[in-house]
């Protein structure tokens, strides 16, 4: 497995990874119909976009097939004071979660907060992804719940935090 930054080209890779993502992991979470109505083609363009105006790693297969990606730079929000740095999207192929991957693609966005004097982190996670014990075991405490609406649901999303992300490199 090879983790680098990402390039305009990856993100076709990309897209796919996201939408298939998005179908295996909110399945029982997110309405079906939207899941069924998730485009390749549009969340190829919004990648084009995000790669070109923030930090986005992937994570490829022995055979260069892309297999998952991050994104992260400065927190959005504004509400976490303390927290000045975000983990934007981590996704990974239902078939190579559990295998290190997500670590491995968590840590060019910490050195890369690091690199610009940015050392804590916040990420959201819906709470009924089970993804939230792998936030858990990498040290992140879970700071608030708040709640979001995708696709007409009102839906609970966890704030974790991490105040020295120096030991996640």
């Amino acid at each position: 497995m090879n983790v680098r930054k990402a390039t305009v080209n990856d993100a076709k890779g990309i897209a796919k990874v996201h939408v298939d993502s998005w179908r295996t992991t909110y399945q029982s979470i997110i309405p079906e119909e939207f899941l069924n109505n998730l485009s390749y083609e549009r969340r190829e363009k919004l990648w084009v976009d995000n790669i070109q105006s923030m930090n986005v790693y992937i994570a490829e297969s022995d055979k260069g097939e892309i297999i998952g990606f991050s994104s992260g730079g400065k927190e959005r929000s504004g509400s976490y004071p303390g927290y000045d740095g975000e983990l934007y999207a981590i996704y990974i192929l239902q078939e190579y979660q559990g295998q290190g991957v997500g670590k491995k693609l968590v840590e060019p966005v910490v050195e890369e907060l690091l690199s610009n004097g940015v050392s804590s982190m916040l990420v959201l996670v819906l709470e009924d992804n089970p993804s939230c014990r792998f936030y858990e075991a990498l040290g992140a405490k879970k700071l608030d719940t708040i709640e979001v609406v995708i696709a007409g649901k009102k839906l609970s999303e966890a704030v974790y935090g991490w105040v020295d992300i120096n030991r996640l490199t």
